[in-house]
């Protein structure tokens, strides 16, 4: 089950209650999930209960518990926990990491799209100033991903001004300049340095690029080995680092539409390095070791990886950083 599905299992859970007069409120048009918060349990979790619970006039909890009881009836989830003061944790059933891995593959550098901010204007007013530019410019194509509109204006009163560049970043050249104004918070002050072109593991943009390029160099030998991937399989939750991988991309989607609202790319540039970590502590597993034979969870894994591969060129694309085949 990926993360849209679940978002439609919860809407429909809501709509039956509704529709057996359990809960008296008006069904909303979508509902988020996203990664469990501190104290939470599960796959996804979803405060869906909470937002009900003023107008339902019930305190989230019991609207909560009734949820549960229609979204555990979903073949794809396994379990439900009512955690806090009313948040709702989904714990997905097998399978569900081969559907994710699908959609990934399905949609390639697409995955995560969505339409939060369908048919919106966002109107990006900003000074002239090269960090704030370099942001607007990531912001025009990450609110396109969630549905929206984004234009930039050179024009009072400026509504993003993130905090300017110490020195000019162009000596970095493009990928790391860009990566050096994108990657902290607004707020934060950017480091410019050669620290960004540093080829090793101390560097996040290295991580993030020698990620994708590892992608792409797994998929070529294991064409040299005579296999190639099957995202049909499900994925050995017990192999090193797989499940690292699987929560990467499940919380990717999430991350693009927090990007777009909160008008911060570095949401995506966080992301993409924890996306990048989870790799390259996985793909040591991915290829036959020694006189070893391709297996089908070999199959799986190159699956896993490719997938990875397209969040980590998609993310990098809408911060205007290249993505490398070889590194």
């Amino acid at each position: 089950m990926t993360p849209v599905e679940l978002s439609r299992t919860v809407l429909c859970a809501v709509r039956r209650a509704v529709d057996r007069g359990e809960l008296g409120v008006s069904v909303p048009a979508s509902v988020a999930v996203g990664p469990p918060g501190p104290g939470g349990c599960g796959d996804y979790a979803s405060n869906i209960a909470l937002r009900l619970a003023g107008q339902a006039r019930r305190p989230a909890t019991e609207v909560a518990e009734i949820l549960r009881s229609h979204i555990e009836r979903d073949p794809g989830v396994a379990e439900v926990t009512v955690t806090g003061p009313g948040f709702l944790n989904i714990t997905l059933a097998a399978g569900a990491s081969a559907g994710l891995v699908e959609q990934v593959l399905e949609q390639g550098t697409r995955y995560g799209h969505g339409d939060t901010l369908a048919g919106q204007l966002v109107e990006l007013r900003v000074p002239r100033d090269a960090r704030a530019e370099t942001v607007a410019d990531a912001l025009v194509r990450i609110v396109a991903t969630q549905g929206g509109r984004a234009e930039v204006r050179h024009a009072e009163p400026v509504n993003l001004r993130p905090v300017p560049a110490p020195e000019d970043p162009t000596p970095l050249g493009h990928d790391a300049g860009r990566w050096a104004l994108l990657r902290p918070a607004p707020h934060d002050r950017p480091r410019i340095s050669a620290d960004h072109l540093l080829q090793r593991e101390s560097n996040p943009l290295f991580r993030v690029r020698y990620a994708h390029a590892r992608t792409r160099a797994l998929s070529r030998n294991a064409a040299a080995l005579g296999y190639s991937r099957d995202s049909h399989m499900e994925m050995d939750m017990g192999s090193t680092g797989t499940s690292d991988v699987l929560v990467a991309l499940a919380e990717y989607p999430h991350a693009l539409r927090l990007a777009a609202r909160d008008r911060a790319p570095d949401r995506v540039a966080r992301q993409l390095v924890v996306t990048a970590d989870a790799v390259l502590g996985f793909q040591h597993t991915v290829l036959p070791l020694g006189d070893e034979k391709p297996s089908a969870a070999h199959r799986a894994r190159l699956a896993l990886a490719e997938a990875a591969g397209a969040v980590l060129a998609g993310g990098l694309s809408l911060l205007g950083i290249s993505a490398p085949e070889h590194l």
